[in-house]
């Protein structure tokens, strides 16, 4: 089933997309990208025993809820490749709000029993509002940890509950499991958070985070936690993009004992993740472990290569 295809289409049969350039070319543009994000609702779907028919309306809800997210972030971020650049703010603006409203009624045209379209929507709805309240969080910048872990659990993470819990919902899973699934959703959503600052951190050349004052967790550890290195490092932050002040910088993370912390935060969530899917009453949970395992795959390479025991062992199902 190609999934990515097949959501699109679904949206084309709603009245507005296909005379709107602007959103159907958007969508497009995504789906040819093939995101791995869109087949969330199949992996909970699946799980759950149902299959990825049954899934679609549920991934093209998410297709648009991810679009609109993204334009708002990176109107927010005032990010240079955001899409607002071409269409112009207002344009990007108002795209964002018609996506949300083009999420919803692909639930809606649905043919799911009236009390699970019914759930399905509240889900969604709620993680949009969630989503707006940490991205109006994140325009703040988190300073401390509480406020950095604060964002993460309502900017990065209900996405992928809500995307999980409405997927089980169309595969038929009673309430009490379809929650169960956002719970491992938000944990995941919390590992991708953690995965993306540290790759965002160590890049090269310098990710936009440095320059534009960001704080990615390994940046706000080394910037709040008395360490020897601690002026330092500041010093060195306000000299990037250079790229000598960038290399010293990402040797003070690794020293001060920032990515080491963020990697412990993530295998923390996996393990608590791992657990959860362990214990659950599912026909088939190989995809949900497949997307545990995908997240700490590149900290157990680092490990190999470093010769040292891997930390995880994931548990086969």
């Amino acid at each position: 089933m190609d999934t990515h295809s097949l959501a699109l289409a679904y949206l084309l049969n709603q009245p507005t997309l296909p005379i709107w350039p602007d959103m159907r070319e958007g969508l497009q543009r995504m789906a040819d990208r093939r995101p791995r994000d869109w087949r969330l609702p199949v992996v909970g779907c699946e799980a759950v025993g149902g299959t990825p028919e049954q899934a679609l309306p549920a991934v093209a809800a998410v297709a648009c809820l991810q679009l609109s997210i993204i334009l708002i972030d990176d109107l927010l971020d005032a990010d240079p490749r955001g899409e607002y650049q071409r269409l112009g703010a207002p344009a990007a603006a108002n795209l964002a709000a018609a996506l949300q409203a083009a999420g919803l009624e692909a639930i809606e045209q649905s043919d799911i029993a009236s009390t699970t379209k019914l759930s399905a929507l509240q889900s969604l709805n709620a993680m949009a509002l969630t989503t707006a309240l940490g991205q109006y969080w994140d325009t703040l910048n988190p300073a401390d940890e509480e406020s950095y872990w604060r964002l993460v659990q309502t900017k990065s993470s209900p996405f992928f509950g809500a995307a999980l819990h409405v997927g089980a919902l169309f595969g038929g899973a009673p309430p009490e499991v379809a929650e169960q699934l956002r719970q491992i959703g938000l944990l995941y959503g919390e590992m991708i958070q953690i995965h993306d600052d540290l790759s965002d951190v160590m890049a090269v050349p310098a990710n936009p985070d440095w320059a534009l004052g960001r704080s990615p967790l390994p940046i706000l550890f080394a910037q709040v936690v008395d360490h020897p290195d601690r002026a330092r490092f500041l010093e060195l932050r306000r000299a990037i993009p250079d790229p000598d002040a960038l290399a010293e910088a990402q040797t003070l993370l690794l020293r001060c004992g920032a990515v080491s912390y963020g990697v412990h935060q993530l295998l923390t969530r996996y393990q608590s993740a791992a657990a959860m899917l362990r214990a659950m009453p599912l026909l088939q949970p190989a995809g949900l472990q497949v997307l545990l395992d995908d997240v700490v795959a590149p900290v157990q390479r680092l490990f190999a290569e470093l010769g040292v025991e891997a930390i995880i062992t994931p548990t086969p199902i």
